[in-house]
C-alpha cells in the first residue's frame, strides 16, 4: 500500500466487486444492477490508493478528487433516498457537507469516516429501495425545501446517471494520479 493509504477493511469499504448487469432482465433487476455495478466502478477507481493520492486534485482551477466524489455520490444517496423518497428520515441536508460543497475541504476531510459515511448511506439506499414492492412506487420527501414525490424507478435512473457521470470523472482522476486507466 502506498503511504497514507487506507485499508479497503470492514471499517472503511469493502474489496469492490463488480459484476456485468445480466442483458436479459425485468426493469427493476435490470435498473438495480446497473446501480450497483456503477457504485461497484467507483470503488475500483478507489482501491489501492492513500488518502493524499484520494485528495489529489484533477487540474487547476478544478478543486475535483475522488475523494470529493465520494463525498458528493454520499450526500446524493442520502439526499434521493433519504429526503426525497423516504419523507426525510433525515432532518436535513447534512450541514457539515451540502452537495455543492462535497468537492471542498478534502485537505482537512476524515478519509476513513467519509469511507464509512459513503458505505453505510449505499447500505441504507439498498435497504429503502429493497422494501418497495414496485417502482411506481412514490417517495413524500423534501428535495430543495419543496415537497417532491420522485417515483423509485425515477430515483434509481436518476442515480445510475450521476454515477456514471462522476465515474468518467474518476477515470480521469485516477488516471492523472498513477495512470491507471478502464477498469
Amino acid at each position: 500500500m502506498n503511504e497514507g493509504s487506507v485499508a479497503m477493511s470492514e471499517t472503511t469499504l469493502p474489496q469492490p466487486v463488480r459484476n456485468d448487469p445480466p442483458v436479459g432482465a425485468d426493469e427493476r433487476a435490470m435498473l438495480e444492477s446497473w446501480l450497483e455495478f456503477h457504485r461497484a466502478t467507483l470503488l475500483t477507481k478507489l482501491d489501492g490508493l492513500g488518502e493524499r493520492e484520494l485528495r489529489t486534485r484533477s487540474v487547476p482551477p478544478s478543486g475535483l478528487s475522488l475523494l470529493g466524489l465520494v463525498r458528493h455520490l454520499t450526500t446524493v444517496e442520502r439526499n434521493w433516498f433519504r429526503l426525497a423518497y423516504e419523507a426525510g428520515s433525515v432532518a436535513a441536508e447534512d450541514p457539515d457537507q451540502p452537495v455543492e460543497d462535497a468537492f471542498d475541504g478534502v485537505d482537512q476531510a476524515d478519509v476513513a469516516r467519509d469511507l464509512a459515511s459513503y458505505r453505510e448511506e449505499v447500505d441504507h439506499s439498498r435497504r429503502v429501495g429493497g422494501r418497495q414492492q414496485s417502482l411506481d412506487s412514490t417517495g413524500t420527501g423534501i428535495r430543495g425545501g419543496r415537497r417532491i414525490a420522485p417515483t423509485l424507478r425515477w430515483i434509481y435512473v436518476h442515480m445510475i446517471e450521476e454515477y456514471a457521470r462522476h465515474n468518467g470523472h474518476a477515470d480521469l482522476l485516477r488516471e492523472r494520479i498513477d495512470g491507471v486507466v478502464g477498469v
